[in-house]
């Protein structure tokens, strides 16, 4: 297959081109480099920002120039805490970008979309696990935009998308030297490089209703993650296609003081931590049901959590 990737060089982007290219597919990559970094693959590059007023003649230009069967799109501001304080931006960019590969792909007769969701869609769910039929309520910008993202490729459906949309949930680890996470953005890349600064890492509130009082969530491995994607893919050609959403972690929880364990097995060091007051919209658990992936795309992660930590620590 020949795949258009949009936001390929980005971190989880690049794992992305990496696994397809693996799994004998021809990747074009369309980025804007605002976060992504060309070195991470070895594709043909379209350096485009998709949210630009004039991308929508681009992306349409690109997609009438050679036909591609499928389109994966990651490219979105992402950081939740921004979303808070320029919602504007978010709403702008997330779903303008949204609009404008919809559009070209509706002008130029591609109809075969995986999309980048997130678990942010829940927002502060009580269930041990989380079904994609769980309620969603995002308590901020970035959940919000996401959340409109999948509206938006269902309502595709009605000139004959076929669109997925992929939540992930805690995405750590690197695959390759050279792939790893520069944004750090999530506690596995802040506390390493907190550490590597000389810094005491810090864990934000320890009196959660869970067992060692911090926050459990799902890590997956991004590695892990990539193949999700190759497997919705191919999930796009079936003629069978009963669901439109899936979770993608490893239904497996992990709390912050578990995840700097690993941390001190995987570097070495016995260091200190630092408590600090509760951040707030912090729900306690969330962990992915994925039953759903599991018996529908038969995806299933194959790395722990002692794996994540070790390769974001090493690689």
């Amino acid at each position: 297959m020949k795949i258009l990737v949009i936001g390929g060089a980005g971190y989880i982007g690049a794992h992305v081109v990496h696994a397809a290219q693996a799994a004998g597919h021809e990747c074009v990559v369309v980025d804007n480099f605002s976060t992504g970094i060309k070195q991470r693959i070895e594709a043909e590059v379209v350096e485009l920002d998709i949210a630009a007023p004039d991308a929508g003649e681009k992306l349409t230009k690109l997609l009438s120039s050679q036909k591609f069967d499928s389109v994966i799109h990651l490219a979105a501001r992402k950081q939740v805490g921004e979303s808070v304080e320029i919602p504007e931006r978010y709403f702008l960019d997330n779903i303008g970008g949204m609009a404008n590969l919809l559009l070209a792909m509706r002008e130029t007769n591609h109809d075969s979309l995986v999309f980048s969701s997130s678990a942010a869609t829940y927002g502060m769910p009580d269930a041990k696990q989380v079904k994609e039929d769980d309620p969603t309520s995002p308590i901020n910008p970035y959940g919000q935009t996401k959340l409109i993202g999948e509206w938006m490729v269902q309502n595709a459906a009605n000139w004959g998308l076929r669109g997925v949309s992929l939540r992930y949930f805690n995405v750590a680890g690197t695959g390759k030297v050279g792939m790893g996470d520069t944004a750090a953005l999530n506690l596995i890349p802040i506390a390493i490089g907190q550490l590597r600064r000389g810094e005491v890492p810090k864990v934000f509130g320890d009196d959660y209703q869970t067992p060692d009082g911090s926050c459990i969530r799902d890590y997956v491995h991004v590695s892990d993650l990539a193949q999700a994607h190759i497997a919705a893919v191919d999930y796009l050609e079936r003629s069978d296609r009963p669901f439109d959403t899936f979770n993608v972690g490893t239904g497996q929880g992990a709390s912050v003081f578990e995840v700097l364990n690993a941390l001190r097995a995987a570097s070495g060091q016995d260091f200190e931590i630092e408590v600090t007051k509760r951040r707030a919209g912090d729900p306690p658990r969330l962990v992915a049901n994925v039953d759903r992936i599991a018996q529908t795309l038969g995806f299933k992660t194959k790395h722990s959590l002692a794996d994540i930590v070790d390769s974001a620590w090493n690689l």
